[in-house]
């Protein structure tokens, strides 16, 4: 599994909305943040390796109701504490 981060923007008063449709109907979705500044969520999403990112974008995050706009952020590594 690789994880994506994708920042969306809502419709005005729809950021609760988006959430809990998200939570709702994305089983992708790891984990969903409401955020201040540009965007109003943040999610994070484990896909598949042969999974295309941009399909799902489109067909999964931007078509939910109430979605103006979103960014999303490709990851490489994941870096955890531990003392190394």
């Amino acid at each position: 599994m690789r994880a994506i981060f994708v920042m969306i923007k809502c419709d005005m008063g729809q950021a609760y909305k988006v959430a809990r449709e998200a939570a709702d109907s994305i089983e992708q979705m790891s984990e969903l943040y409401s955020t201040s500044g540009q965007y109003d969520l943040l999610g994070k999403f484990y896909l598949d390796p042969e999974e295309d990112i941009g399909r799902f974008v489109t067909e999964k995050v931007q078509a939910l109701p109430g979605v103006k706009d979103t960014y999303t952020l490709i990851t490489f590594n994941a870096f955890t504490g531990g003392g190394r």
